[in-house]
């Protein structure tokens, strides 16, 4: 019988529709800047759109490099997570977009602050360009 409900419960999870999509926001975070939401949860998946380091006042990117938006990234980030009811502990997943790969110690050295054990997967891209001039995007899933 607890097999049976188990593959239930399975089924059930995996059954899950466009109507099981919950937005999240909040105002702690930049607003997007274009056709999409800061994140989106079905079931007990929460997935954030990827972030630059927009400031929050002043809708502009801030000034001080690659470090320095990266610490801008992650702060927006654990934001839109607190949103959904998770911390950077939650997180499974995560995606870093460098114009510059020579940037990606410094931006691992912020990134790495912000979990303590059992990283997520990860793959870091260099890319040619992001939006508003930005050094660094960063994207993550979350799990509850």
């Amino acid at each position: 019988m607890k097999y049976l409900i188990l593959i239930f419960c399975l089924f059930m999870s995996l059954n899950l529709t466009a109507k099981d999509k919950k937005v999240i926001f909040t105002d702690k975070a930049p607003k997007p800047i274009g056709p999409y939401s800061q994140a989106i949860k079905v079931g007990g998946t929460i997935y954030l759109s990827g972030q630059i380091a927009l400031d929050t006042a002043t809708g502009k990117i801030a000034e001080g490099g690659a470090p320095k938006e990266a610490e801008i990234i992650m702060n927006n980030l654990k934001n839109v997570l607190e949103a959904a009811g998770c911390t950077f502990e939650n997180v499974v997943k995560t995606t870093i977009y460098l114009t510059d790969i020579k940037d990606f110690s410094a931006v691992n050295k912020v990134y790495s602050s912000y979990f303590s054990a059992d990283f997520p997967a990860r793959e870091t891209i260099q890319v040619t360009a992001l939006p508003m001039g930005a050094h660094v995007e960063i994207s993550v899933i979350a799990v509850k």
